[in-house]
């Protein structure tokens, strides 16, 4: 992979942007790479968080411009076959098993504010911004709209969409965007906080409640949804790791996925 980057530190991995030299800006090839990526690690059975993160000034400057020049000539076909890519991208993103967090070390525009959304948890340096920029550009952001709509709620998204506002950190932060602000000396010792309860987790039981996240999010809450988390409650106390983890609590001991 040359357009990003993947490491890995105990159960922890970390997929880096790296065009700083665009803003890390996504094509086809970046949309290609954090798809590669996302799919395998969230099938190793050693991961147990995903940071994303990026280098250089900004996070994600949207959609490159010589991929958007290319565009231009598509045809229809062209055109429905590329925003596929992209959507199963931030498919793949949000409904990855292993919980997901968005360090967010500079500016976040348009598409980048789509991978931002798809990550189950966001932390920001107190200097960054961020702008749903399409409708000046005479686009609109279809294709991200589902996840930053759960983001940052549907009257958030009625402003920040129509307008195309710039906002700020604090912003983001006061609509539910992100879920932390920090200067940022702070922000590696932050997202660390974040990675480190995740790993501290069941494996099974983090990756289930993702699983209920989105299945119970904006639902109406009526027999079937009731009967839904009825199974999962019985299905996950009669699991191994749901077993364990009720024991430890009992026996004053660590639970088991903590030794491996």
């Amino acid at each position: 992979m040359t357009s990003i980057s993947v490491s890995t530190a105990g159960h922890c991995a970390t997929v880096t942007l790296n065009r700083p030299e665009v803003r890390n800006a996504f094509n086809d090839e970046v949309i290609a790479e954090l798809t590669q990526a996302f799919t395998e690690l969230g099938q190793d059975a050693q991961v147990r968080a995903i940071v994303l993160a990026a280098e250089g000034t900004a996070f994600c400057a949207g959609a490159d411009l010589n991929w958007m020049r290319r565009m231009a000539d598509y045809t229809d076909a062209e055109n429905l076959a590329d925003a596929a890519q992209l959507a199963e991208m931030l498919r793949v993103i949000y409904t990855c098993p292993k919980p997901t967090v968005a360090r967010i070390q500079g500016d976040v525009v348009a598409g980048g504010m789509g991978l931002v959304a798809t990550c189950d948890m966001a932390v920001s340096v107190d200097t960054a911004h961020f702008c749903l920029s399409e409708v000046k550009l005479g686009l609109y952001p279809a294709t991200i709209s589902p996840y930053v709509i759960r983001a940052m709620g549907a009257r958030a998204a009625h402003r920040y969409f129509l307008t195309a506002e710039r906002f700020d950190a604090a912003e983001a932060l006061r609509i539910g965007f992100v879920h932390a602000v920090v200067p940022a000396e702070q922000l590696d010792e932050q997202v660390a906080q974040m990675t480190k309860a995740l790993v501290n987790a069941s494996p099974n039981a983090v990756k289930e409640c993702k699983t209920l996240l989105q299945d119970v999010a904006g639902k109406d809450i009526d027999a079937t949804l009731i009967a839904h988390t009825v199974n999962g409650i019985a299905s996950i106390r009669a699991s191994s790791q749901g077993k364990e983890g009720v024991q430890s609590f009992l026996q004053k001991r660590k639970p088991n996925w903590l030794i491996s």
